[in-house]
């Protein structure tokens, strides 16, 4: 599973241009999880989007309603596509477990992206939350709904995938100052998403 994890930032550079194509062509079925979290910040407020890929749909929709949105991902082609479509936000190169950006963000995001570290990676990565969310920041998360790890394909590679499970999730976000909103576990009424919702405390 190692070398799988390791493929991941290769793997999105090397079908950005899909990637990104099959993702605005597909139906918007997690619109109403990113509804969710903006609905916990207040107007015109900065959010830090982790793992933003091309930045449709989701920060599209976030600057359309007036947030103002740092992006960082690892792929360049990803990032060029953001700076054509939003060259007034912030794009950033960049791998998320090495983020310090010394400064705070009201809300942090990291929506299909999280899940793709390794174990050990994800339980860093509270630490980079910690680091960049305001007081009363909002943080989301999806993840999978046990511990293990998955590969998956994508236009014929593999797509590796992880999971704590619940109880140390909730552990690592109280250890790191957040407080739970909600948590959703393959709710078909909520589009079979496991999602993490917390506060900064």
């Amino acid at each position: 599973m190692e070398d799988f994890a390791n493929r991941i930032v290769g793997h999105y550079e090397r079908h950005a241009v899909s990637w990104d194509a099959d993702r605005r062509a597909a139906a918007w079925t997690d619109k109403p999880f990113i509804d969710r979290f903006l609905g916990c910040l207040p107007l015109g407020a900065t959010v830090l989007d982790l793992g933003c890929g091309g930045g449709s749909p989701v920060a599209l929709n976030m600057v359309a309603r007036g947030f103002h949105v740092t992006g960082v991902d690892s792929s360049p082609t990803l990032i060029s596509l953001c700076q054509t479509r939003m060259p007034d936000q912030e794009w950033i190169i960049g791998d998320m477990r090495l983020l310090a950006l010394g400064r705070r963000f009201q809300g942090l995001l990291a929506w299909d992206s999280f899940f793709h570290l390794r174990h050990q990676d994800q339980r860093t990565m509270f630490d980079v939350f910690a680091l960049h969310a305001a007081p009363a920041a909002a943080l989301m998360f999806n993840a999978g709904p046990g511990r293990g790890e998955a590969v998956g394909c994508y236009r014929g590679d593999p797509l590796y995938h992880a999971s704590l499970d619940a109880a140390e999730y909730a552990a690592l976000l109280a250890n790191s100052g957040f407080d739970l909103i909600e948590h959703a576990i393959n709710d078909p009424a909520q589009g079979g998403r496991i999602f993490w919702l917390a506060r900064r405390r």
